[in-house]
């Protein structure tokens, strides 16, 4: 029962009937074939494949709970399709999408009529939610294995109509941040608009309690052709910017708590803005970028701080701090969207672990 006032954004996961790839093709570089172009071809593509057993789908519909193991750590979560009608603005983003992008994005899932893989929420969850979560996992999975690339999947169906309500009532207060998916999640509200009484009135996501078994939050680090440490030593002087040099890497990386490392190859050094944003990573764009006439365009972006170094010489690598699930959260809250690629969530599910095929019901 809805305890909500009447409109009011809720958290509302509908059971389905999951897709999966069998397991010896989940983690697989095959699995990513059936979803390629031309993506008209792939509802045709998902009938072969069923037809050699490559997939099954679940007769019953459920909500699920998936739980994953990459590298020692366990993320698991509730996956069902989420009514976006009723999601509103319970359902926060924390960066910036591209118009263009979303419009292809969802021309790509018209034609496929599938998703491929749930959108990763992350939120704080209620101690009855974990309670309700906790009873699940006691029972043993319908499906345990380790795929290809070495995840670990575990995952329980729930059928129960009465675990589903109490989920759905721990649930319905719940306000969630996007993780992994903002362009997809935008392109499932475009077909929502598009077709409201259709398939696209939902979309497929995962759950995620942070208090629970947390998404590591990692920084995605840049790289700057052309730019100097001359130049912004030059531009901190006269904005007021903390610029210091330093003797080595270790001397510099002590820094990345409060400051943005640099590393031209040879040298090293941190610069701290005179008036830092809470995320500097928004920091970066908003002032430093500009200050060093720096364009969008000439920035490159690194998922380890490794893969930047490895880049510096010709230009700059700029390895920024982690932020905080709260930092982000806050930030999302405010209304306050950050820069693309501001953000890298770890670990995340591999393709065809749960999927949604939108022609099943």
């Amino acid at each position: 029962m809805d305890t909500l006032p009447v409109g009011s954004p809720q958290l509302v996961l509908r059971p389905f009937r999951a897709l999966r790839l069998s397991e010896a093709l989940v983690g697989a570089p095959v699995a990513n074939r059936v979803f390629a172009r031309p993506y008209r071809s792939v509802p045709g593509r998902l009938r072969d494949w069923r037809r050699q057993r490559h997939l099954r789908v679940d007769l019953e519909a459920g909500l699920y709970l998936h739980e994953y193991t990459s590298a020692g750590l366990t993320v698991r979560g509730l996956v069902g399709n989420l009514d976006l009608l009723r999601a509103g603005g319970a359902v926060l983003p924390h960066e910036a999408v591209h118009a263009g992008q979303v419009t292809q994005l969802a021309d790509r899932m018209r034609e496929m009529s599938i998703n491929p893989a749930p959108i990763l929420l992350m939120h704080r969850g209620s101690p009855e939610l974990r309670a309700h979560v906790e009873r699940v996992a006691e029972s043993a999975p319908q499906l345990v294995y380790t795929d290809r690339s070495d995840q670990l999947q575990r995952i329980w169906r729930i059928t129960d109509s009465d675990t589903q309500a109490a989920l759905t009532a721990d649930l319905a207060s719940s306000r969630a941040v996007i993780a992994d998916g903002h362009h997809r999640y935008a392109a499932a509200r475009l077909l929502r608009d598009e077709n409201p009484t259709s398939g696209w009135a939902d979309t497929l996501v995962m759950l995620i309690d942070q208090l629970d078994t947390p998404l590591q939050l990692g920084a995605i680090h840049r790289t700057v052709a052309g730019l100097t440490m001359s130049k912004v030593s030059a531009a901190a002087a006269t904005r007021g910017d903390e610029f210091t040099s330093h003797s080595d890497r270790h001397e510099a990386l002590e820094r990345l708590e409060d400051a943005l490392v640099l590393h031209d190859g040879v040298h090293w050094a941190s610069v701290r803005p005179a008036e830092p944003a809470p995320l500097l990573v928004c920091s970066l764009h908003d002032q430093l970028l500009p200050a060093w006439q720096i364009a969008e365009s000439r920035v490159g972006y690194s998922h380890t701080a490794g893969e930047a170094l490895a880049k510096a010489g010709n230009g700059l690598a700029v390895l920024l701090p982690a932020p905080t699930f709260d930092q982000v959260a806050g930030a999302a809250a405010a209304g306050h969207l950050l820069p693309q690629k501001a953000t890298s969530f770890q670990p995340k599910p591999h393709l065809g672990a749960i999927m949604r095929d939108l022609r099943d019901g």
